[in-house]
């Protein structure tokens, strides 16, 4: 399974805490809007990826500027710098502001790390265009999961996905939503507010799957890409949101990523059955707000710190993911929680163990954060990337050393803009 206005203003907030009963133990998420983070008792262990710190995948946009249109058609603001990016890639810039980002043609379809651009166009997402947008859809089979029965476990017995409590923003603050747009259409995936180790307190990072920002090795970045934490706070019904307004929908703003980073193993060999970038299906995004304001960290008030220490599956008592399941029965507007206890995915030898747990979320929920306890301290340690089509389960990457220089050269090259 692969699985897409103005910020409110500050209210009182208390310490957002979210608990779950898992298979093995309860799993507690709490968040504070400040303060430095713990270092594991651990050291980071390599991933038995082949990419070192200078080689992983890393796009860093231009998208800085702002614009008064609506639905794509307006004339969006875009500074110099993006415009003599886009136009070294041939591409009118005149064009792009006003709708010229739907032309997928492959040769302007940027692929390379460095080619990613994202210009914001204030109001694009709007309730509706939320709503409408679908599943980022990934399946893996029965034989691909088979693919190394000696490090693979048996396939765990399906956990019902669990809706979360409302509202949102009081029990699982740093979630929301990924938006963007592809080659098929609008779509969604899943994310998660996370710290920023070069900047305590004031984060602007969001982590997600490398598949909901680049198609992988058959296309490229996608566009319009911004994260909505504590979408559809209330968890209203779909009936009751026919008429709903921006603030209902997104009431701590809509957060355009300006810079993005994935793995190159995911650039160079993502597929949409996973492929062999399947085991580094990571992405972390900067993001600003599409209207001014505080930092993402200090208007939700919540971030996680990331475990980059990549223990194994038998070493993990409990994992929770939290996500937007959008493909049936779900439909997108609520948050879903499963938690079971790690097993042990291997899609070839040659690439690193998966995690994987008992989950019936679907597609919309890639790229959701996983969570565990370290030293009484809930921390994100995956995301989800893949599933079966009988959505019985999902599987996410091992954060080990390439995730985390990944991590660190966003954080000190881009984290403070």
């Amino acid at each position: 399974m692969r699985s897409a206005p103005t910020p409110a203003a500050p209210r009182q907030r208390r310490r957002a805490a979210l608990a779950a009963t898992g298979l093995v133990a309860a799993l507690a998420l709490t968040a504070t809007a400040c303060g430095g983070s713990e270092k594991d008792e651990a050291d980071a262990k390599p991933s038995g990826g082949t990419s070192q710190a200078a080689d992983t995948g890393t796009g860093t946009g231009t998208g800085t500027g702002t614009g008064t249109g609506t639905g794509g058609e307006g004339k969006a603001e875009v500074p110099a710098g993006l415009a003599d990016r886009l136009k070294e890639h041939g591409i009118d810039v005149d064009r792009w502001k006003d709708g010229g980002w739907k032309d997928w043609d492959k040769d302007e379809w940027l692929s390379e790390a460095k080619d990613f651009v994202n210009p914001v166009i204030e109001g694009l997402w709007e309730p509706d265009r939320m709503q409408s947008a679908t599943e980022a859809d990934k399946t893996v089979t029965t034989k691909d999961t088979a693919a190394d029965q000696g490090a693979t476990d048996p396939e765990p017995t399906p956990v019902e996905a669990v809706a979360e409590k409302t509202p949102y923003h009081d029990n699982a603050a740093p979630v929301g939503k990924v938006f963007f747009d592809s080659p098929e259409g609008s779509m969604v995936c899943s994310g998660t507010v996370v710290k920023d180790a070069n900047h305590p307190g004031k984060s602007n990072l969001v982590w997600t799957a490398g598949h909901c920002v680049h198609a992988g090795g058959s296309g490229g970045w996608y566009r319009n890409i911004a994260f909505v934490p504590s979408y559809n706070d209330l968890g209203k019904a779909e009936a009751e949101l026919a008429s709903a307004t921006t603030t209902e929908m997104a009431p701590y703003g809509t957060w355009w990523a300006d810079w993005a980073s994935t793995s190159n193993q995911w650039i160079k060999g993502g597929a949409e059955d996973g492929g062999d970038g399947a085991a580094y299906d990571y992405s972390v995004l900067h993001v600003k707000p599409e209207q001014g304001g505080k930092s993402l960290e200090e208007t939700v008030g919540a971030a996680l710190e990331v475990d980059f220490s990549a223990p194994s599956a038998t070493e993990v008592a409990s994992m929770g993911a939290w996500g937007y399941p959008a493909a049936a029965p779900y439909n997108g507007l609520e948050m879903f929680k499963c938690v079971d206890r790690p097993g042990r995915l291997s899609l070839s030898p040659s690439l690193p163990t998966m995690y994987r747990i008992g989950c019936t979320m679907t597609g919309g929920s890639s790229g959701g954060g996983w969570f565990r306890v370290v030293d009484g301290e809930t921390k994100l340690v995956s995301n989800t990337s893949i599933g079966p089509l009988e959505n019985t389960w999902l599987a996410g990457p091992q954060l080990g050393r390439e995730a985390e220089a990944m991590y660190q050269k966003m954080s000190q090259t881009y984290g403070g803009r």
